[in-house]
């Protein structure tokens, strides 16, 4: 199986390199950046490219650009992405490109030779391939959206009041209500996010936690 590699830290490229020709992969290239991937993808016509996200001059998404740019050298071209951390975005576009020979990884599986190893197979043979940790994550977040769409738009405004520390008095006043309709209104978001009273945690910071992970912060 050919392999293009695009990874622009040199150690983690060679590294790569190295264990992927002991298993019986072929190098076509390993390169550093985006433009010398496309050539050598137009070139060597590779199986498989194994693709760092974030690559010289930006380090923003070049990488998600660059398979773009690949599979339209090379069409159907599977790739593995990887990344250093779960980046929503970009699992998300990187989906769009295709429907099948598709992989996202997190950076730490490649120390995971056989679970490395297999994706990379997996996804040369058209499968879709998406690090278990980001699954995980992605699921937590829509999770957390679907709970906020269940509140009412008081309600998101008291929860987000909490969020920048504000207690009841504090939040009634901002609001011009009442302290007894903020207590009714957090009462409804702890019973609309299954927050029941318990000695091991505090409802209201565990309701700001999953505001702020919806929000991004």
């Amino acid at each position: 199986m050919r392999v293009v590699i695009a990874e622009d830290d040199a150690l983690l490229r060679e590294g790569m390199a190295a264990l992927l020709r002991d298993e019986g992969f072929e190098i076509a290239a390993a390169v550093g950046e985006v433009d010398a991937l496309v050539e050598a993808v137009a070139e060597h016509r590779p199986d498989i490219a194994v693709i760092d996200v974030r690559m010289p001059p930006t380090y923003t998404d070049e990488g998600i650009r660059a398979v773009v740019r690949a599979r339209g050298i090379c069409e159907g071209l599977p790739v593995v992405v990887l990344s250093a951390w779960v980046e929503q975005s970009f699992v998300t576009e990187l989906m769009e490109s295709g429907t099948s020979g598709i992989g996202y990884l997190l950076k730490e599986r490649v120390g995971r030779v056989e679970q490395f190893l297999d994706t990379l197979r997996r996804v040369a043979e058209g499968e879709t391939a998406i690090d278990p940790e980001v699954v995980a994550q992605l699921f937590v977040r829509k999770h957390t959206d679907d709970l906020l769409s269940l509140l009412s738009p008081r309600e998101r405004e008291v929860l987000a009041l909490m969020a920048e520390g504000l207690g009841n008095g504090a939040i009634a006043e901002r609001m011009t209500v009442t302290e007894g309709a903020v207590h009714k209104h957090i009462r409804n978001i702890f019973g609309k996010f299954d927050l029941v009273p318990d000695d091991r945690s505090d409802r209201r910071v565990a309701a700001v936690l999953r505001y702020l992970n919806a929000i991004g912060q």
